[in-house]
């Protein structure tokens, strides 16, 4: 993969070093392709790295509350879930997979708010993804620009739409697993405002004993245009989320087709309960004719109950703060520079109590009593300041970025329960730990050629351990050694246009180098007691590839066809990786990355008929894996066939969209979560399998299933 890499430096020196070429300005183009491509090459641009976007046309390929099925064909992205509709886990690049729950590593936005905590911790349950209409991935350590998180960085977007005058528009779709999801909007606008408000509701009884899930969401978005170059942006919303847990399987059920779920969690009627509440004010003005300004001011707090098959938790997490970017633009002679500068700040004060289960099975919610429990008060604080210029020759379409952040993390956490004389001989597990300031730069050397761009980029990323983890209850002290996790990568990425700007293509080779990894160890002779630590490097290589074409004839029956692939190649080894497992410590060096496929592709073809008819394909295989450290434990891959046919006309000022779609419709046995690396042989007490055996699957529907669904848009 180096020399491939060097192959490619070399060639965007020559491409650099090229004659002068005109109508390099790519905002200029008339793009005849897919809706999607416009915007997907300005933020390649403007973010020097592999950058990928979904436009609402793709998100509506399926279920948009199924982000998972829609997001992981893009090459080099992957989205697990535990639940129906719940306890997503992104994977960008083969980072974000290692954790039980939740995401870590990998930052997520809501329009230009932080979804990832002061802690770095993403909770994506209680987000209405029907109301997205765009997202945006950028593809490995972006740091620079967003902070903490080598992964990459997901963006979920609602867009206003100025569209003159009233809209009411209602969705409804039923089908499978008793599913049931509405969603009633209303947009008001004009050339100076748009205003929108969407209530949503989603239930279903799952595919899965003791699956059901319940979810309502009121959304509110809106932009008033205070002047030509000054506008006010407000998002808020109000959501409640019930996702049961049905827990996992074991291998030889999973490969029979058997699915009766883990009693562990059955017997408990385990699942999540979040009510929480998210606001968003943001401005974007020009305070010099020169130089502009973006800030977002946000709130959001998430109120939790969850019953596992270990514990009983309950968690309060309001999080507040700012996001500002300021712009300042010069042009001299034939230079163009532009300087992009500002910071990211968040604090979260959470509290968050824990009961564990005693394992008993005739009384499921028996637990070990409030001296086995914590209760924790938290003040958690992330800032980032970064710094990023462009400067561009203007002749040559070459562009130079460079840049830099500093980033800041600190937790303080105080036990409620170690008040003098409340439990008897209770430790106090208080503590405070700050993380040094790391400093994470970005730089590309970026050439525009004939409708291509050509990007070889160097980024650095920053993960500071989450709060929990920067603490050993054995030793009842702060995890003093543990240290960051640092990503350092390369990137080569070409994004190009073709055949009048009718295909489009984008192919990346990077080389992804992460250093001192974060694993959870067990503690020898300590009843399996737990704590993390730094065990060594992984090295993540890969090709990516993703080419879509549009063919337009507007006089054909068959007047739009759209077909794309998108394939992942990855080589993802460990390097002087060191666990301590089964009382010993076991190297792993050269070992295949626990989680990460050799290949990945998803190929799909659309259809649509001058009369309104619509036929949308996707097939989307992930391949086999690895879940232990040694690669003793192969888990098959899996595809999935989809497909969506339905009839879209306007009648009036009736806009209708009716349609049947169908998942798995090969019947294929596949998974929805893994549990990986030190998290591997999982077996809660009494989950009704054999002792040992481990139940680390939760399995996806084996059987092909139906949706029928039905949007209606009236234009007052």
């Amino acid at each position: 993969m180096k020399k491939y890499i060097c192959i490619a430096a070399l060639l965007s020196c020559v491409i650099a070093n090229a004659q002068q070429s005109s109508g390099s300005n790519i905002e200029e183009v008339a793009i005849q392709g897919r809706k999607k491509i416009k915007q997907e090459r300005a933020e390649f641009k403007r973010h020097g790295q592999s950058v990928e976007t979904l436009s609402e046309e793709e998100l509506n390929r399926n279920n948009p509350a199924a982000i998972e099925q829609t997001l992981s064909t893009m090459s080099g992205l992957q989205v697990d879930k535990r639940t129906n509709f719940g306890g997503q886990r992104l994977v960008v690049r083969g980072y974000g997979n290692d954790q039980k729950f939740n995401n870590w590593g990998v930052k997520a936005y809501w329009n230009n708010m932080p979804l990832t905590n002061a802690e770095g911790i993403t909770i994506l349950d209680d987000l209405d993804f029907a109301y997205v209409n765009n997202v945006e991935v950028i593809k490995g350590p972006a740091a620079t620009m967003y902070g903490g998180g080598v992964g990459g960085v997901v963006r979920f977007y609602t867009r206003p739409d100025f569209t003159k005058g009233i809209t009411v528009s209602e969705n409804v779709l039923v089908g499978a697993f008793k599913t049931f999801q509405s969603r009633t909007q209303l947009n008001v606008a004009d050339e100076n405002y748009s205003v929108n408000a969407a209530y949503g509701h989603l239930e279903t009884d799952g595919y899965r004993p003791n699956g059901s899930g319940l979810k309502n969401f009121f959304n509110v978005n809106g932009t008033v245009k205070l002047g030509k170059n000054d506008q006010l942006s407000f998002f808020g919303s109000q959501a409640y989320s019930y996702e049961h847990t049905s827990g996992q399987i074991s291998y030889d059920d999973y490969y029979a087709g058997i699915d009766n779920g883990n009693p562990a969690y059955i017997r408990k009627n385990s699942g999540t309960k979040i009510k929480s509440t998210r606001v968003g004010l943001s401005n974007s003005v020009n305070i010099l004719p020169n130089l502009r300004n973006y800030t977002t001011i946000f709130y959001y707090n998430g109120n939790t109950e969850s019953i596992s098959a270990g514990a009983y938790g309950v968690s309060s997490a309001p999080n507040v703060g700012l996001r500002s970017t300021f712009t300042l633009k010069n042009e001299f002679k034939d230079f163009e520079n532009r300087l992009d500068f500002g910071a990211e700040i968040q604090n979260s004060m959470s509290t968050a109590s824990s009961y564990r289960f005693t394992g008993s099975i005739t009384n499921p919610l028996e637990t070990t009593g409030i001296s086995g429990a914590t209760y924790f008060k938290y003040n958690n604080n992330q800032a980032t300041y970064f710094a990023i210029d462009y400067l561009t020759y203007k002749p040559w379409g070459l562009t130079l970025l460079a840049g830099v952040s500093a980033n800041k993390t600190n937790y303080d956490r105080k036990d409620l329960y170690a008040l003098p004389g409340l439990i008897a001989g209770k430790k106090d597990q208080s503590f405070g730990k700050q993380y040094e300031t790391a400093y994470t730069p970005h730089f590309a050397l970026q050439k525009e050629w004939k409708h291509q761009i050509f990007n070889l980029s160097y980024s650095e990323g920053y993960n500071a351990p989450t709060a929990s983890s920067s603490f050993i209850n054995y030793t009842n002290t702060a995890n003093n050694d543990l240290q960051a996790e640092r990503a350092k990568m390369v990137d080569f990425s070409v994004h190009g246009l073709l055949l009048d700007t009718k295909l489009d293509y984008q192919v990346s080779l990077f080389r992804i180098d992460y250093s001192n990894k974060l694993t959870q160890l067990t503690i020898p002779n300590s009843n399996n007691q737990t704590y993390w630590a730094n065990t060594g490097s992984q090295k993540n290589s890969g090709l990516e590839v993703s080419i879509g074409y549009l063919y337009k004839n507007d006089n054909s029956f068959l007047n739009r066809i759209a077909p794309f692939v998108n394939l992942s190649y990855y080589d993802a080894k460990y390097k002087d990786f060191k666990t301590r497992l089964l009382g010993g410590e076991q190297t792993y060096d050269h070992k295949t990355v626990v989680g990460v496929p050799r290949n990945k592709y998803a190929v799909g073809l659309d259809l649509y008929t001058k009369p309104g008819f619509y036929l949308v394909n996707t097939y989307n295989y992930l391949g086999n894996v690895y879940t232990d450290f040694a690669n003793t434990n192969l888990v098959k891959g899996f595809g999935l066939l989809n497909s969506k046919l339905g009839y879209k006309k306007t009648f009036g000022k009736f806009d209708v969209d009716a349609y049947i779609m169908g998942n798995n419709l090969t019947n294929q046995i596949n998974y929805t979560f893994l549990f990986l690396g030190n998290s591997i042989n999982d077996s809660d007490t009494g989950n009704g399998y054999p002792k040992g055996l481990a139940t680390d699957l939760n399995p996806g529907p084996n059987k092909s299933y139906f949706f029928y669904g039905l949007n209606l848009k009236y234009r007052l």
